[in-house]
């Protein structure tokens, strides 16, 4: 027996003898005529803001001025009565804000047997032409797609790109409808190189691909940390019982040859004791632990020797090679060299304090334990934060509290951190989510890079932008290049940037074309991670109702391009992008598959949702159709 859905609670809806109770309809025309002034209202105050985009942009703006004033208020209970009336709930009103809100007027008009006057002219778009709106900005922007995926992928290029043509035409046929070139990586001659067999492969395929170029922006990290001890770490491969299974491997070669091609490690030592080795010989040496190890040598010829060993061994330059002679006498010895130094880093423990510093050279200067000390690439940032802000390290790993604050230096104490530590290293990104800092859009390194991106690219990112200042300025330096063609991409990655989000949508709108980046990563760490599935949606909204594509960023299927495999939270996570315009990968040696199912993903999630809207197909489980 099926149950009868009953209404919402007398709370939320007056009783009523029917649904069509003249009384509620009453309630919700009052509502709505209030919700539609406040709209043009908030129009008229707008009126300079939107004279400045241009005029293809006009209607746009006006509907996400008026999206912002519909959502300025709480609608919760407006709909739960629209709904239960069987009417448009203002839901997916984004893309025609206005124009939903007459629709459900006229209804309601005509249901209380009052005239209705038909409002269209007032209207910026309608329930039609507002999406067809937003269809044709996407494609401007981000090009055309194959008609039964509808949403973009877009590949950040890894530098092979520059000589591989193989790889980028592997790319354009898996699926890549958008070229990301991050100009934090490689050089001007390296991006035009990338741009050329991309264009070159896109049109073997007979289809556009789209280049973006992606301004580095101001970013702040960690600076350079004194170098770790030279140590090389032989470790043999061990089965789940701590059992060596498989020797660990060195090649060792004296000062004038060249190693070996593949993974394994390599020391120089010196010629004559190299050419004392023979198969068979053992190594005898005392490790950087005071270890005794032995290794045998396993082959010699022209590339050097070969050396294995059954146990893990540290080997620096302090450690000594011997050779045993005749009656088991050490009398061969050499120190190893061309040892790297370990990568620098410093372990950080909740309560420990670190200072982070201007000036580089503070980092030579005696500091009593436990504190410890960094500095950070952008000095200028330093006198702009204040006592009892938050700190975040390394993409949010490590998270601190500013106890002391001047001019030279920040007095951090480590909050956030796993009990047995964590390890901070050089070029680690940064975060001040609680303050307002006054940074540079472009520095002197993007306006240089725009000058490529001006003749090579389709789109440029805007890496950290926050003010709509920032945006006049890209949109001037490209007119300058006479780059007026290339679009704009918004990358949101502060909290102060999602905060300006519309007024730096509308200073877009005065170019030829823009789009969104939900930049996941930093913005996770500036928002809050517990707060970031709320803050892409309201991205996507905003988006949508400035007809502005969006591009859904970071970490997209990111296991799987790096190991193969993906997680099953990364395809709940991939299908969620179909919500957006073009969904973004980062490089990695598993790409090409990568992309293969991210399309295959976006093909079959078309066919049950359109933004907000669930598509109704057959379905064909449950033995729903034949």
């Amino acid at each position: 027996m099926v149950k009868k859905h009953s209404p919402p609670s007398p709370v939320e809806i007056p009783a009523a003898s029917s649904p069509w109770d003249s009384s509620i309809c009453l309630q919700l025309i009052e509502q709505l005529w209030a919700l539609r002034a406040a709209m043009l209202q908030s129009e008229r105050r707008y009126a300079d803001t939107i004279a400045r985009v241009a005029p293809h942009q006009r209607a746009s703006a006006r509907n996400l001025v008026h999206f912002l004033a519909l959502r300025a208020t709480d609608l919760r209970g407006l709909q739960s009565r629209l709904a239960w009336l069987g009417l448009s709930s203002l839901g997916r009103a984004e893309s025609h804000v206005l124009a939903n809100v007459d629709k459900v007027l006229g209804i309601l008009h005509s249901l209380t047997g009052q005239p209705w006057q038909d409002r269209s002219s007032e209207e910026p778009v309608g329930s039609v032409s507002g999406p067809a709106l937003l269809g044709r900005h996407t494609q401007a922007l981000l090009g055309p797609v194959a008609r039964d995926r509808k949403v973009r992928i877009m590949v950040t290029l890894p530098s092979e790109a520059a000589t591989d043509h193989a790889l980028v035409r592997s790319l354009v046929t898996a699926g890549m409808d958008v070229a990301r070139i991050n100009c934090a990586h490689d050089h001007a001659a390296d991006w035009t190189a990338m741009a050329k067999r991309v264009r070159s492969a896109a049109k073997a395929a007979q289809r556009e691909v789209k280049i973006l170029m992606d301004l580095g922006g101001p970013k702040i990290r960690t600076g350079p940390l004194p170098a770790g001890p030279a140590v090389l770490k032989l470790r043999p491969v061990r089965d789940e019982c701590g059992f060596a299974t498989e020797p660990s491997r060195l090649q060792l070669i004296h000062p004038g040859m060249s190693p070996a091609a593949g993974k394994d490690p390599c020391i120089v030592v010196d010629e004559a004791w190299l050419a004392r080795l023979h198969v068979g010989q053992q190594i005898h040496l005392r490790d950087a632990r005071d270890k005794k190890r032995r290794l045998l040598v396993v082959s010699t010829g022209v590339r050097g020797a070969f050396a294995e060993g059954m146990e893990t061994c540290y080997i620096s330059p302090e450690t000594p090679l011997s050779l045993k002679g005749a009656h088991s006498r050490r009398v061969h010895t050499t120190y190893p060299v061309g040892i790297a130094s370990l990568p620098a880093a410093i372990r950080l423990h909740r309560g420990d304090m670190l200072t982070l510093t201007a000036d580089p050279l503070d980092l030579a200067l005696p500091l009593e334990p436990p504190h410890l000390r960094v500095a950070c690439t952008l000095p200028q940032v330093i006198g702009q934060v204040r006592s009892g802000e938050r700190v975040w390290l390394d993409d949010g790993r490590i998270g601190a509290v500013v106890r002391k604050a001047s001019n030279r230096q920040l007095e951090l104490e480590i909050v956030q951190a796993r009990d047995g530590g964590e390890k901070l290293m050089a070029d680690k990104g940064i975060n001040f989510p609680d303050s307002e800092l006054d940074l540079p859009a472009l520095t002197e390194k993007d306006l240089e890079d725009l000058r490529t991106a001006a003749k090579v690219a389709d789109l440029v990112g805007l890496s950290f932008v926050q003010r709509p200042g920032d945006v006049r300025q890209l949109l001037d330096a490209l007119q300058a290049l006479r780059g007026d063609r290339v679009g704009v991409v918004l990358k949101i990655e502060t909290l102060l940037g999602f905060e300006s989000l519309p007024e730096l949508m509308l200073a877009a709108m005065a170019g030829p074309c823009a789009g969104v980046m939900i930049a996941r990563g930093d913005l996770a760490v500036e928002c809050g991670f517990e707060r970031m599935a709320e803050v892409q949606e309201e991205i996507l909204w905003c988006s949508e109702a400035a007809h502005m594509p969006v591009i859904w960023a970071t970490q997209v299927l990111e296991n799987q391009a790096k190991t193969g495999v993906p997680s099953r939270a990364e395809i709940s996570d991939a299908g969620m992008g179909v919500r957006a315009e073009c969904v973004m990968l980062n490089k990695g040696p598993y790409i090409v598959e990568t992309i293969r199912t991210l399309d295959d993903i976006l093909r079959r999630m078309a066919g049950h949702q359109k933004k907000k809207t669930p598509l109704l197909r057959a379905l064909r489980s449950w033995g729903c159709a034949d």
